[in-house]
């Protein structure tokens, strides 16, 4: 073969190679753009969640939290701690939880741990030794709202008015240790990664209760991954404003709300679940995401940003298989609020989402709402307004073919790898998942 024949056959195999190249990575792109819902090579929710916290006995106490923490403190997994009344870190300082520590929240003196702007908590378990916040009662009479929670008050902006960008979060705490907010969107207020905190979101009065985990003016370098939040009397996650990065969350049976949004915060997440069931649901109105713009909009700071939320790879689900309407929308969008949705699944609730009739049909408004590629199985409605003369328009908006909806009524055992919330769940979409559209 001559010298030329062969430069153009290796070209001709380069160029094959070229194309097989392509292919794949067509391919894997393609493979990669279908899923939806939360994802994994494994199931991240094994070994360091408990979905039956009621009967886990745990450690009694064996050492008292409480006061004010001034200076880097570390607690030991060596103890079981009771956490009594509020307790502050202040002054800069860092509370280290070594993995495996266990923390027991006191009803009487409603235990509560409390970040202060600019201090620090680094509380890293491992997929082996979580670190778990709990109720310190016994298995038989633990209850939603037996304790406070964590509250995490960091120096990012917030669009509630005050002094230097700054308020104060009214859940009853010391005013001079409770202010948040601020101009430093990257500060860091530590690191929360493999924990739990179960039955948390104590009741302060007929208004106000404590969130299972309140992130209050918290920068984007505070990573917040795994974590497990269980039967919270109020939300599980709240966060008002801030600039947070979310990823690996699970809600389980919270009373309110899964997610609540709200002062500006500028938010991703992704890989996250809510799992509902209406036994754990408030008649007034429980949702998985809860977003508005403002608090109240007369206490605001017009010249702050708007609440932006970009969530994508999320799953939302209804454990209860025949909705009988105590669990509702899975999405409660409020006027203002920018709000991004992909590559998700949500089932069982009725309808899939429910805007503010302010909205309305507002060109402007409903820009700020992106929906894309999200599987809708077993709801009642799909998109609707609280003012219900909008709603026969908005069957037209988005076009579910243009925006990748999907419809589907699969039983929750036919759409997940394994629904059964007590022996190990799974709710990784299962492969080849058979989507018949309804609509």
């Amino acid at each position: 073969m001559t010298l030329s024949k062969k430069i153009i056959v290796n070209n001709r195999k380069m160029k094959q190679k070229v194309v097989l190249i392509i292919f794949v990575l067509s391919f894997l792109y393609s493979s990669a753009q279908q899923v939806k819902g939360i994802y994994g090579d494994t199931n991240w929710m094994l070994h360091w969640t408990n979905f039956k916290p009621a009967t886990t006995e745990y450690p009694e106490a064996n050492a008292i939290l409480s006061g004010v923490i001034d200076h880097d403190t570390k607690l030991s997994s060596d103890y079981t701690y009771r956490l009594d009344g509020i307790l502050y870190v202040t002054n800069n300082a860092i509370l280290t939880i070594e993995p495996g520590t266990i923390i027991r929240g006191d009803e009487v003196t409603c235990g509560t741990i409390v970040i202060t702007r600019g201090a620090k908590i680094i509380a890293e378990g491992t997929p082996k030794s979580p670190i778990v916040f709990t109720s310190n009662k016994a298995t038989t009479v633990r209850k939603p709202g037996d304790w406070g929670g964590i509250v995490i008050l960091g120096e990012a902006p917030i669009n509630k008015a005050g002094i230097n960008g700054q308020a104060l979060l009214d859940f009853n705490f010391d005013a001079s240790k409770c202010s948040y907010g601020g101009q430093n969107s990257e500060s860091n207020s530590g690191s929360l990664s493999f924990i739990r905190i179960e039955y948390a979101g104590r009741k302060l009065n007929k208004l106000k209760e404590l969130n299972g985990l309140s992130l209050a003016g918290v920068g984007k370098q505070t990573t917040l991954n795994y974590i497990q939040i269980s039967y919270s009397n109020d939300d599980s996650f709240e966060c008002y404003g801030g600039d947070v990065k979310l990823d690996h969350l699970i809600s389980f049976r919270t009373t309110d709300d899964d997610f609540d949004f709200t002062q500006g915060v500028q938010a991703t997440m992704t890989n996250s679940i809510a799992i509902r069931h209406p036994f754990s649901s408030d008649a007034a109105g429980s949702r998985c995401f809860e977003i508005d713009s403002f608090d109240k909009i007369e206490n605001s700071d017009p010249s702050k940003k708007l609440t932006s939320i970009q969530a994508s790879y999320i799953t939302l689900v209804n454990l209860e298989e025949n909705n009988q309407g105590l669990v509702r929308e899975a999405i409660h969008l409020k006027e203002k609020t920018c709000f991004s949705l992909k590559n998700s699944v949500v089932s069982g609730f009725a309808p899939f989402l429910l805007m503010d009739g302010k909205i309305g049909l507002n060109p402007d408004n409903l820009s700020k709402i992106v929906l894309k590629d999200i599987l809708i199985n077993n709801c009642k409605g799909s998109i609707e307004s609280q003012e219900q003369s909008f709603n026969d328009k908005l069957k037209y908006w988005p076009d579910p073919t243009s925006m990748g909806f999907e419809f589907s009524n699969n039983p929750n055992s036919n759409l997940f790898k394994s629904e059964q919330i007590k022996i190990n769940p799974d709710f990784r979409l299962k492969e080849g998942t058979l989507v018949v559209s309804t609509h």
